[in-house]
């Protein structure tokens, strides 16, 4: 029994005392862990142990690492900390999984759960004495102004805290306690008669019936209830014993202590030492999961490419605080036959892969950028590609289009506030848990959602992260990243870093050089067209309707607009002809000659505006129409109509009264109205906003964990006593102070010597630093030497070192 004694002792004795001491015994692999578990540690990179052992107790990183724990390691974190400080193994275990320790799961993941605390530097000590950092204590611990999530209150101690001795002598004799000599010792008995199980069983054996109602409904939390000044028999009882203290003069608290008994020993009342399962909710071929969503990828790159071309002439305005007005979203929406919502993930989108911005003019309005010329000259696998990748990691969040910000403001498409640098990580571990299934097979929402709030329960982030998840799905799938809620070939390519491109490529239909011209003056495009046909007929023809086919419709005004453009009713004649796989219909030949040979009858041009025909006739019955006086018409001429109306407004009323009339300009000739495509100058794409610092590579992580180590070493060499006249060894953390003439005359001795020394240094932008060189040439006001802190050669300024100091024998 002795040894065993000593070995605990001994045990106790090498123990570590703070936090700084157990990161110092951590090797170099445990350090580099901790680094790359928790980034914001590296910014900027510790001086030393100490420093880092501070940082990692910050509110802020401690907060940060707290919200990153699972549910299981969260709740260990929650136990320790209404559990004894320090405390020990067995005490915590228990706390999780009963005095009984029935639960298996619990007790395998227990030492998980713990380790992943222990590596992140939330918990150190040994298991004798394991400890929660201060700052995870205070935030993790019940108090009144924040319960805890164990539904625990505070301790006896804590709330006995405010109370007269008088009455806690008179609870300890209720109690059936003898009396004390003091508060202290008083509330140290009724500490050790809640806690032990004996003593406490046979105490609340005599309790009333109604008591033990009363301590069930407080038992799981919350931990408070009100009472009246004249409370009801039962709760006087349990609170003439202690069972229940006063929190206020109409509040009554359950002591942790009594709350535990009655819970068995148990922290939580349910715990989840598992990770829920994300299983196959439905399994299809995974030929039918690609072609679906090379289908849905398609039409997504149809859809993308109308959207952007909709805006070169006249796109929507930029709103004064930035953004899209809801009508120019209802606008898009209605042109695209989608909803809002869907209207704005797929301007989000295109503004993800730089393919839309603002123009930066006076009148500032959003455009097509120079980059969508080039995106549109790319094969479509290439197109699809390059909107994914923008998709992946953006940060900008389209589902929130609509709802309001903390101001009460509504958050508009393209405006700055819709960013959540949470956005790409939940979107990666929503496909993450897709690509884990068998190929073919999609899980159910319901247990997607379960498995990310056990791996991030969120504890400040609300539902964000199962709203981000919702959204991820639906985009997934409209983009055709899944098929089917199934992740499809080319969108697991994409998630593993692989070029996407040549897994769709033989998925989606060859673009076709034809059409099927009907007698209804309409046209069929058997798959997507190529380039200068769809143009082409983009202008002829209006689309009635999408699919796997598109349905094209000719109408007089969309021959107009052709005619408007810049092509002639030969150069239409020929165009249908040689790309139609059908005989041209006679209807629509003769609309094209009908439109044509109406077409420009009438000139329009600019007087403030007139309007010039040579059928005097035809502009004596435009003078009768009532529908033509909005726009201030007078005869100056048989032939020449002036008017009060801009030249756009005049064509556009005149063609709304059935006539065909051609803008001419200021020398007769016509005026094609084919307007250049308007372009934004050079535009990035949007940079996501990071969710904290980046993770650090290997290699920034090995160049930190050996600045920390040589930082470590010059703050705890030991340095020799000055043998006379000094002023004593620094402090821990202190600079070493030495005039100038023993500082050049130690640095220079030990360059003769080839000894090691301690230095302090203020560089130029007046950080200082301590540090150990070991000189090896002094010269023109500089030293230089090998400094075994940034492990390398340096020089330094001798003016700039503010003292000097010998390591002991045994240092370096």
């Amino acid at each position: 029994m002795p040894e065993a004694s000593t070995g605990s002792a001994t045990a106790a004795a090498n123990a570590p005392r703070s936090l700084a001491e157990a990161l110092r015994a951590r090797d170099d692999v445990a350090l580099a862990a901790l680094l790359h578990a928790r980034p914001d540690l590296l910014n900027p990179v510790p001086g030393d142990v100490t420093q880092l052992a501070t940082r990692a107790g910050t509110r802020a990183s401690v907060v940060r690492a707290l919200d990153r724990l699972d549910r299981f390691a969260l709740q260990t974190a929650e136990a320790l900390a209404v559990a004894p400080d320090p405390c020990p193994y067995a005490v915590l275990e228990s706390l999780l999984i009963g005095a009984g320790g029935e639960d298996e799961d619990a007790r395998a993941a227990f030492p998980r759960a713990l380790g992943t605390l222990r590596d992140q530097a939330l918990v150190w000590g040994d298991d004798e004495r394991l400890r929660l950092v201060r700052t995870a204590r205070e935030l993790l611990a019940p108090s009144a102004q924040r319960p805890s999530p164990t539904g625990l209150g505070p301790t006896v101690a804590e709330a006995t805290a405010g109370m007269s001795p008088t009455r806690v002598q008179e609870i300890v004799a209720a109690a059936g306690l003898p009396a004390t000599h003091d508060p202290v010792s008083a509330v140290a008995a009724l500490t050790g008669l809640f806690t032990d199980e004996v003593r406490m069983s046979a105490l609340l054996d005599e309790a009333p019936a109604e008591a033990h109602g009363v301590l069930g409904r407080l038992v799981w939390g919350p931990p408070y209830g009100e009472v009246t000044p004249n409370p009801a028999p039962p709760v006087r009882w349990l609170r003439d014993r202690g069972l229940l203290l006063p929190a206020s003069t109409r509040t009554v608290v359950l002591p942790r202590e009594v709350a535990l008994h009655l819970r068995g020993g148990l922290a939580h009342r349910h715990t989840a030492p598992l990770a829920p399962p994300v299983g196959a909710h439905r399994e299809h071929r995974p030929q039918l999961v690609d072609a679906n969503a090379a289908g849905q990828a398609l039409a997504a790159l149809a859809t993308v490419e109308e959207l952007v071309k909709s805006w070169e002439h006249t796109g929507p305005a930029v709103l004064r605080a930035g953004g899209l007005a809801v009508r120019d979203l209802k606008r898009v929406a209605a042109g695209l036959d989608a909803t809002e919502q869907q209207a704005a993930f797929w301007i989000e989108l295109a503004y993800a892969a730089g393919l839309l911005a603002s123009d930066g003019e006076a009148d500032e309005r959003y455009a097509p950028t120079p980059a969508f010329d080039d995106w549109c000259e790319l094969p479509p696998p290439e197109r699809w590609s390059v909107l994914a990748a923008a998709w992946l990691p953006a940060t900008r969040t389209a589902g929130l289009v609509g709802e309001q910000d903390a101001k009460g403001r509504t958050l508009s498409a393209l405006g700055t506030d819709l960013d959540r640098s949470a956005a790409p990580e939940v979107r990666r571990r929503v496909l993450d848990l897709l690509a884990e299934l068998p190929e073919g097979a999609s899980a159910e929402a319901e247990a997607v959602l379960e498995r990310l709030a056990w791996e991030r329960p969120a504890r400040a982030a609300g539902d964000l992260r199962a709203r981000l998840a919702h959204w991820t799905l639906a985009e997934a799938e409209v983009l055709g990243v899944t098929g089917r809620g199934a992740l499809s070939a080319f969108g697991r390519a994409l998630l593993e870093h692989r070029d996407p491109a040549p897994l769709l490529a033989p998925l989606l239909p060859e673009p076709v050089d034809h059409v099927l011209l009907q007698a209804d003056l309409t046209a069929v495009a058997p798959g997507p067209l190529r380039r200068p046909l769809g143009d082409v007929l983009a202008v002829l023809a209006d689309v009635e309707s999408k699919g796997g086919a598109t349905v094209y419709r000719f109408t007089p005004g969309s021959v107009r607009r052709a005619l408007d453009s810049g092509h002639t009713a030969s150069d239409l004649h020929a165009f249908l002809a040689e790309h139609s796989r059908t005989p041209v219909p006679q209807p629509l030949a003769y609309l094209i000659d009908d439109v044509a040979r109406r077409h420009g009858h009438l000139r329009v041009g600019a007087a403030s505006s007139y309007v010039r025909c040579d059928d005097d006739a035809m502009l004596g019955e435009i003078l009768a129409d009532k529908r033509s006086a909005g726009l201030g018409l007078r005869r100056l001429a048989p032939t020449v109509l002036a008017a009060q109306a801009e030249p756009g407004a005049l064509l556009d009323g005149l063609r709304a009264m059935g006539y065909a009339p051609a803008a001419e300009s200021r020398t007769g000739d016509v005026l094609v109205a084919r307007a250049d495509a308007h372009r934004t100058p050079a535009r990035s794409a949007p940079v996501p906003v990071p969710d904290g610092p980046p993770v650090p590579d290997a290699t920034l992580l090995g160049a930190a964990v050996r600045a920390i180590r040589a930082g470590d070493l010059a703050a705890t060499a030991v340095r020799k006593e000055p043998a006379s006249g000094g002023s004593g060894v620094p402090a821990p953390g202190e600079l070493p102070r030495t005039s100038a003439a023993d500082t050049l005359a130690t640095v220079q001795a030990a360059a003769l010597t080839g000894s090691a020394v301690w230095i302090g240094y203020v560089n130029a932008d007046g950080a200082a630093s301590q540090r150990v060189i070991a000189p090896v040439r002094v010269e023109g006001g500089f030293v230089t030497g090998y400094d075994h802190t940034a492990d390398e050669v340096r020089t330094y300024a001798l003016h700039r070192i503010t003292g000097v100091a010998e390591l002991a024998e045994d240092q370096v």
